[in-house]
């Protein structure tokens, strides 16, 4: 026999109650990669409803818990049912309000240019101008979740992510991997092409000094021993890689400590090829030696070249 919440159950039944099951709601822009997502997390052996309408959510948690088959499911909540902007975040909260199940919310979000081109691609029209501009659905459908994105347990910007780095980041986050799930997006990027929308921290090294004015090495990047060499031998590079080490030695286990489930650190030059290559290959590196789960991408070397 077993007690849970103060009930007495059968060993069986008294196991499945006192172990939450994991709800995950994904929603996000029209077309962020919802469906990318969905195939990640049935995967990853969740059960995944698409097009959950948000009034019968509450209802699907309970025939879940009630089959006692799956420990994890996950529904996706968008804008497909027009009840969903008024009913999804009461929703959410009344779900988060319950003992038995564990709550968190997945945003997935793009720019506008990236969700327009996905849309021409497609050749679909945005459920919120079906017959206007797509531009005027997509600026509509942003307003309106402006309050869901920031009420969300995790934001991802699918931008310049493709399909197979969008789901090896879900992977990290809701996989639960050995040790902690926290897991860090390391990211090389040039200023030249914009900073990355979903950066939580951004380190500027254009004041390191520049392989792209030495003849050899200008058609290089920082994935060639060579320019590696180059920018971490000056003393200016050792000193600032020691004092940017260190700060992220002491803010990672705050992150942690405040439940955050992933980080992006993004590490910018000019044109993204040489020193900013260079570093996030150095940071995670030495992360991963550290322990952290880490992917390191450059965004735009091949644009450089």
């Amino acid at each position: 026999m077993m007690c849970y919440n103060g009930q007495v159950f059968k060993n069986e039944e008294g196991k499945r109650m006192a172990q939450k099951m994991e709800v995950v709601i994904i929603t996000g822009m029209s077309g962020a990669g919802k469906t990318v997502a969905v195939h990640s997390f049935e995967d990853l052996g969740y059960f995944v409803f698409d097009n959950m309408l948000p009034n019968l959510a509450e209802r699907f948690v309970d025939v879940m818990l009630d089959s006692a088959e799956f420990d994890k499911i996950a529904m996706v909540m968008d804008s497909r049912a027009r009840s969903f902007y008024d009913e999804v975040l009461p929703t959410i909260d009344k779900l988060q309000s319950r003992d038995d199940i564990t709550v968190r919310v997945l945003f997935l979000d793009a720019s506008d240019e990236k969700l327009i081109s996905r849309y021409k691609e497609t050749r679909r029209s945005h459920p919120l101008a079906p017959h206007g501009r797509l531009l005027d659905g997509v600026t509509l459908e942003r307003k309106l979740l402006s309050n869901l994105k920031s009420e969300a347990d995790v934001n991802i910007d699918t931008t310049t992510l493709t399909p197979r780095n969008l789901k090896l980041r879900i992977n990290k986050i809701f996989g639960h991997g050995e040790g902690s799930n926290f897991y860090v997006e390391v990211m090389s990027f040039g200023f030249k092409y914009g900073l990355p929308l979903d950066a939580d921290i951004v380190m500027d090294v254009r004041f390191l000094p520049n392989p792209f004015y030495v003849p050899e090495l200008k058609h290089q990047t920082g994935n060639d021993q060579a320019v590696q060499d180059y920018v971490m031998n000056s003393p200016l590079a050792q000193k600032f890689y020691s004092h940017f080490k260190s700060l992220l030695e002491t803010s990672l286990p705050g992150y942690i400590k405040e439940g955050k489930s992933s980080l992006t650190i993004a590490v910018g030059c000019t044109g993204g090829q040489h020193r900013s290559v260079t570093i996030a290959n150095k940071v995670a590196q030495d992360l991963k030696m550290d322990g952290y789960t880490v992917n390191v991408h450059h965004r735009d070397v091949e644009k450089a070249q």
